[in-house]
């Protein structure tokens, strides 16, 4: 009796180590790095074909630490600066990066904030050698809050907008929301208006049906512009860039 006591106080003992054990959670990392690389039938920004309304490739890095600092570089082939003159030879710039920094936090519960910079560079491209244009190489500062599903976000162009001149401090206030329907489904309306000082000002939306299927998102997107008119560049043809259409895209992210 007195061994087989002995053996249960044992076995106790060892059940009581493993359920602590098992009750204590792994720390989070302090950092964690993510990549992702996607394809797209049309490269939409702010509701303007950046592609002459061909398909687009695209990829990103994303550095993301506990405190709520983060950095991140994200690129895309484009045809718009091409297409900036009648004659496509004259101007270069087939890539668009991205590189962006900033900090997330909460203000209260469901109430989160973000505030960064943005830097869109045409890596190559030599369009301020072209009468009448700038260097498309733009810096944007942005502040956005979330409210529940809803964020609503402003960005602050600190030099020329996308190549326009004399349009420094051009900015742009976007408002969406993120309906999750389960399933790895969800519904993603959008608006935004695109004040350009000196220039033309305008409205974009879209409504975006996103399926994630383990880490591989696939959606198509419901895209227009108003208030833009026909938006057409020299060397992209009678295409309007601004108008409404679909666009369907594909995403892994890692």
């Amino acid at each position: 009796m007195k061994l087989k006591a002995t053996h249960l106080a044992v076995a106790a003992a060892f059940l009581a180590a493993g359920s602590a054990f098992a009750q204590t959670a792994a720390p989070a990392p302090a950092s964690t790095v993510s990549y992702n690389i996607g394809a797209t039938t049309d490269y939409r920004y702010r509701g303007i074909s950046q592609t002459n309304k061909k398909p687009a490739i695209n990829g990103g890095i994303d550095y993301a630490h506990s405190s709520g600092f983060y950095l991140g570089a994200w690129a895309s082939s484009i045809k718009w600066i091409k297409d900036s003159t009648a004659n496509p030879n004259t101007t270069k710039g087939p890539v668009e990066i991205d590189l962006y920094g900033g900090y997330k936090g909460s203000l209260a519960e469901g109430v989160g904030y973000d505030l960064g910079g943005l830097y869109y560079w045409y890596a190559g491209n030599n369009m301020k050698k072209t009468a009448g244009l700038v260097s498309p190489n733009t810096f944007e500062l942005y502040g956005a809050l979330t409210f529940g599903i809803v964020t609503a976000k402003y960005s602050h162009a600190t030099t020329n907008l996308f190549g326009a001149v004399n349009s420094k401090n051009s900015s742009y206030f976007d408002l969406s929301a993120n309906f999750d329907l389960g399933s790895g489904w969800s519904i993603v309306p959008h608006v935004g208006a695109q004040k350009v000082k000196n220039g033309n000002s305008y409205t974009d939306y879209s409504v975006t049906v996103n399926k994630d299927i383990d880490g591989l998102i696939v959606s198509l997107a419901a895209v227009g512009t108003s208030g833009l008119g026909p938006y057409t560049l020299p060397g992209s043809g009678t295409r309007d860039l601004g108008k409404d259409g679909l666009v369907l895209s594909i995403k892994k992210n890692f």
